[in-house]
């Protein structure tokens, strides 16, 4: 049976074997909403490569949702469970899912820089692995291979422009998704740059337009005199604008929200929408809305998997240089774009972006994206509906003459 060969072998790094009848395949994920969305191509490559696997995934509270709801996932538990008894609960499980399901041909770990998933890889005792993960012995990592799938994990320069040019012949962008893609060996079976999320509509009637103005990382965040004048604007179109994110105590602890959003509800028309959706329902918020407003956070992946016109905040010049790694996280579609900073500054990138606040006195690159800029795109979205109301309006009449 393939069970008894999976327990009899060692684990091994994964090199694109085939994985015998019925495999059962566990993927690794992380805490983070947008990783999750982006994590869904392979999901979606490993149903289409493995149509009759049982696909497990260990992922987060925080984008359980998502999880669930998920077509090509056959279970799920969450490795970052707070909870009492919560990593013995874990242990018990993953023993009863592999009784079930049998031994675990392939652990896809989506999230290797982590040193708890990293630990849960080998405790799978999978016989090919994907991603990082700490060898059988617990005292160092898993070396990571020889062929370029698996060796660009071990690269620094993810987010610089000679990553693509070492890697031109296996990537056609550096796009996580497309990464995660080609790590899994899946990448013939899907088109990474397809982003599809369950979504349920809200009880509430959906704003015009989102925004969401908070993220973990401070070096991201955008002045809120800069807020001010965006919402402004788009109150004297006429235009609802409702305020996404977490609960306000988590905003708070998690997201550094500080008095910012405090400042946008007291000076503004904002409608407060905090805590009020799960993930889910912040996906058919921003299915019904007109356009969403973001930072570079998770929100702004939800909006664009949902082909909302979105714009990400980003401190980022012309050439992708400046707060966040736009060249990794940007999503691909026409539905997403991005602000340009007048400011270049390299430090983030130099620190590889482990930074959590801007190195430089000021915060140059997010204060070189002007609220005026934001205010043209949003003005640009008005004519887009304008004409496109236009063009249905001509069509209509020409239907009646029919």
């Amino acid at each position: 049976m393939v069970g008894e060969a999976y327990a009899s072998s060692s684990m091994q790094r994964y090199s694109g074997e085939p994985l015998g009848s019925r495999p059962h395949i566990v993927v690794l994920g992380s805490c983070k909403v947008g990783n999750f969305v982006v994590s869904t191509p392979v999901l979606k490559g490993l149903r289409a490569r493995f149509p009759d696997a049982v696909i497990g995934f260990l992922g987060s509270e925080i984008t359980a949702d998502f999880e669930r709801a998920f077509p090509g996932i056959d279970w799920r538990h969450s490795w970052d469970d707070p909870s009492p008894g919560a990593a013995l609960l874990l242990h018990k499980t993953l023993h009863h899912l592999i009784e079930r399901h049998g031994p675990i041909g392939l652990a896809v770990n989506l999230d290797g820089f982590n040193p708890v998933t990293c630990c849960l890889v080998p405790a799978l005792e999978p016989l090919y692995v994907a991603g990082g993960a700490l060898a059988e012995n617990r005292h160092h990592r898993l070396p990571w291979g020889e062929l370029p799938q698996q060796r660009f994990l071990a690269d620094a320069d993810w987010d610089q422009p000679v990553f693509l040019d070492r890697y031109r012949s296996l990537f056609k962008s550096q796009y996580i998704a497309e990464l995660f893609c080609q790590l899994a060996f899946v990448s013939d079976h899907v088109d990474p740059f397809a982003i599809e999320l369950p979504a349920v509509q809200p009880s509430f009637p959906v704003p015009d337009l989102l925004i969401h103005c908070t993220t973990a990382r401070p070096a991201k965040l955008w002045p809120a005199s800069s807020w001010v004048d965006v919402i402004l604007y788009a109150e004297s179109l006429g235009w609802t604008v409702g305020l996404v994110g977490s609960a306000p105590t988590l905003q708070q602890s998690a997201y550094n929200a500080g008095c910012l959003e405090t400042q946008l509800l007291e000076q503004t028309n904002l409608i407060d929408l905090r805590g009020h959706t799960t993930l889910i329902e912040l996906a058919g918020a921003c299915q019904a809305a007109r356009a969403m407003i973001t930072v570079d956070a998770g929100p702004l992946h939800i909006a664009a998997a949902m082909a909302t016109p979105v714009l990400a905040i980003v401190g980022n010049d012309s050439e992708g240089v400046g707060a966040s790694p736009i060249r990794l996280w940007m999503p691909r579609c026409p539905a997403a774009s991005r602000t340009v900073s007048e400011h270049s500054c390299a430090f983030c990138g130099d620190q590889h972006f482990k930074n959590d606040d801007c190195l430089v006195p000021g915060h140059p690159c997010m204060a070189g994206v002007s609220a005026q800029q934001v205010i043209n795109w949003l003005a640009q979205i008005v004519i887009s509906e304008q004409l496109a109301n236009s063009a249905l309006g001509v069509s209509n009449s020409i239907q009646k003459m029919d």
